[in-house]
């Protein structure tokens, strides 16, 4: 009878590790690429958003949207200081609302990393529509309608084009949460983020703090 020649443990178990070994090489480097897929996408989102700012702009004085975003909506409270806009934020538009006439397809305002999230960055305060804890998830789009968060002081300020001082340092609209291009840490969460000139940069949570601070 003839005599056929199989694996042995060993050699199946060698085989199996150096598999393991490739895959675990190569997963990152995938998980890499789909994420840089899905920022690009979410820099043309920005890119095309900012264009319709850029058409309301024409149609209303120079001014920039008269809007709010979900922040301001569910969390007014971070306008204490400014107790008369505070009042108006129930009935100013969303800026994705505002936008609308000067967007074909609204799916522009998802973008594709949009995991939600259960606390603002920025403030640390939980999205509370109904008066108890409550979060932007699944997705910030998905409960809200945009990925995307408004600079309001723009609307609050009755700013735009003609009264900005450093339109190309003025951050307008950026990722709603920092941990969805970047790791679970703080400090090197990332943000897609349009600026008053068009422009649209990645930025760490420390670079969008500090344009946060410049003035208008």
């Amino acid at each position: 009878m003839p005599r056929y020649r199989a694996f042995t443990l060993i050699e199946l178990l060698v085989v199996i590790a150096i598999i393991a070994i490739l895959a675990g090489l190569l997963f990152p480097v995938f998980l890499q690429a789909r994420g840089k897929a899905r920022q690009i996408v979410c820099t043309s989102n920005l890119h095309q958003i900012g264009l319709s700012i850029s058409m309301y702009a024409q149609d209303y004085d120079s001014l920039y949207p008269w809007a709010v975003d979900p922040a301001d909506r569910h969390t007014p409270q971070i306008w204490n200081q400014f107790p008369a806009f505070e009042a108006q934020i129930p009935y100013i538009p969303l800026i994705q609302n505002t936008l609308q006439p000067y967007i074909k397809n609204m799916q522009i305002f998802d973008c594709p990393s949009d995991t939600g999230f259960q606390q603002e960055d920025f403030t640390g305060l939980y999205i509370d529509p109904l008066g108890k804890p409550a979060n932007a998830e699944p997705s910030s789009f998905k409960k809200f309608g945009t990925s995307y968060y408004y600079r309001t002081e723009i609307a609050m300020r009755h700013a735009g084009d003609a009264t900005f001082q450093t339109p190309s340092q003025l951050n307008v609209l950026f990722d709603g949460s920092g941990d969805w291009h970047g790791s679970i840490f703080p400090k090197v969460w990332r943000y897609n983020t349009l600026f008053g000139d068009g422009h649209v940069k990645n930025l760490t949570f420390d670079q969008l703090n500090n344009y946060w601070a410049m003035p208008l």
